[in-house]
């Protein structure tokens, strides 16, 4: 079949199949009548055989034009969909997201995908978890649109905005001399072996990690390093070490570990919302303007206190 035939071919067809006069047709269309006859004796041209049979007083559809009637009305019907759909894309109202983020911050990214599928029910938000360096990388590599990251190193490419702050505790197991209290000098805790993520996961979130040990004089010296803060608190309930961990992340600590107040200077961890820098896409804009609407709220720390912003 020829590749000529356009939209306004189908468009045509279809208003004539509808009222099967050429007068009626045209004044619905807005055309002259015999600009109506040329455009469909061309379309029958291009199809190779006749849509309709005319007679002086009547039109009707032949067999064949009674097949092509459902099959114009669905291109007609799928391209108007296809046009909606881009426009929808274009605003930010449909499209894929992707969002990369570090799993101890999974409450305040819980927390922002919900208030974002109710604004945007028609985007698919696909999650990509692993560590800071791993957000940044997939945000600088396009494979993340946005990223929510912890105490991230600063980068020419990438945007940093803060959304929450959390305080640091320490995470022992249960039979721990230190157990016995509320709170913790730092300092007792430099001989112990330290559990913790590795340094090449984000070099500023280890350095910020480990600083109430640091600051204290002690040398760290890192026993195990596990993957994800699940890992690390099971390793520490099974008495092989301790960590320092963000608060969040001892909400839902295994049986054989205890959570405590650090003493000495506040110890604090930040995460930031992460995005490229220049990245105006529709998309994107409408997840920071949901993630600044969450803040605007007042965000609660698992604590039972406001997170600082």
């Amino acid at each position: 079949m020829d590749q000529r035939i356009e939209l306004r071919h189908l468009r045509y067809f279809l208003a004539l199949a509808e009222e099967l006069h050429f007068g009626r047709a045209a004044r619905l269309l807005h055309i002259a009548q015999p600009a109506l006859s040329q455009q469909i004796r061309q379309l029958e041209r291009i199809v190779g055989v006749e849509l309709f049979r005319r007679t002086s007083r009547s039109v009707r559809l032949t067999d064949a034009g009674v097949t092509f009637r459902p099959r114009a009305r669905d291109i007609l019907g799928r391209l108007a969909a296809d046009l909606d759909e881009a426009g929808r894309v274009g605003r930010g109202e449909a499209g894929r997201l992707d969002v990369a983020f570090i799993t101890s911050a999974t409450a305040i990214v819980s927390e922002r995908l919900r208030a974002f599928s109710l604004r945007r029910p028609d985007v698919q938000v696909r999650l990509h978890d692993g560590f800071t360096v791993d957000v940044l990388t997939a945000l600088e590599r396009g494979t993340a649109d946005i990223g929510i990251v912890r105490d991230a190193e600063e980068r020419d490419d990438i945007d940093l905005a803060l959304l929450a702050t959390e305080r640091f505790v320490a995470v022992v197991p249960a039979d721990h001399p230190a157990a016995r209290g509320e709170r913790v000098q730092p300092a007792a805790l430099a001989a112990d072996p330290l559990i913790l993520f590795p340094r090449s996961a984000g070099a500023r979130a280890f350095d910020v990690n480990t600083r109430p040990i640091r600051d204290t004089g002690n040398e760290v010296r890192v026993a195990q390093e596990c993957s994800n803060w699940h890992t690390i608190t099971m390793l520490v309930a099974a008495g092989l070490g301790v960590t320092i961990a963000p608060h969040s992340v001892t909400t839902l600590l295994p049986e054989g570990a205890r959570s405590l107040e650090l003493d000495g200077p506040s110890a604090v961890s930040r995460v930031f919302l992460a995005t490229r820098r220049g990245d105006d896409r529709p998309l994107v804009r409408a997840f920071v303007a949901v993630s600044e609407s969450v803040a605007g709220r007042g965000e609660r720390s698992n604590d039972g206190g406001a997170w600082a912003r």
